[in-house]
């Protein structure tokens, strides 16, 4: 029998892709785990499967123009796929035949996680934490385009990066 958290980690499935001509000076066991330990956080330990995504800034602005419609970089984008998170309630999905969720892809642009962790004063490592952690909870229904939304997720967002011994 597998250790529990060896058990959850199996039923987790993140897929990690991180442009190539970036040197990030993490590895992606790292980026895994502050993704499953999100994840976990949420009550998430289903058979589910998401992407993380290191990018450029000129890949996320491509992006960001042909999803949103601004054409600019910013710092994360989630594409979910789990009907009534922002999706159209009235679109039903067939569940798929192997029992695996799937979230979506959390979409990260590595130089705007730089530049925000020197603005913010904290080390690059935080503020990625924070993307991913900020993405995944899009991808879970959490919204914050109103006030109360985004006090209520980065609520969230603090009590998970406390978990993670990050702040």
């Amino acid at each position: 029998m597998m250790p529990r958290q060896e058990q959850a980690m199996a039923e987790l499935e993140i897929n990690i892709s991180v442009k190539q001509r970036l040197k990030i000076p993490l590895e992606e066991s790292w980026l895994q785990r502050i993704a499953i330990r999100t994840l976990e956080a949420e009550g998430i330990c289903s058979p589910v499967e998401m992407g993380l995504v290191i990018t450029d800034s000129e890949t996320i602005q491509k992006l960001n123009k042909t999803y949103r419609g601004e054409d600019q970089p910013t710092d994360v984008l989630a594409f979910h796929m789990v009907p009534g998170t922002s999706q159209e309630s009235e679109l039903r999905f067939v569940g798929p035949p192997d029992g695996v969720r799937h979230l979506g892809e959390v979409v990260i642009s590595y130089p705007q996680a730089v530049r925000q962790a020197q603005e913010q004063g904290h080390d690059v490592v935080r503020e990625l934490a924070l993307l991913i952690v900020h993405g995944i909870l899009h991808l879970l229904g959490y919204d914050d385009e109103l006030p109360e939304e985004k006090q209520q997720m980065k609520a969230r967002e603090n009590e998970i990066l406390k978990r993670l011994n990050l702040i």
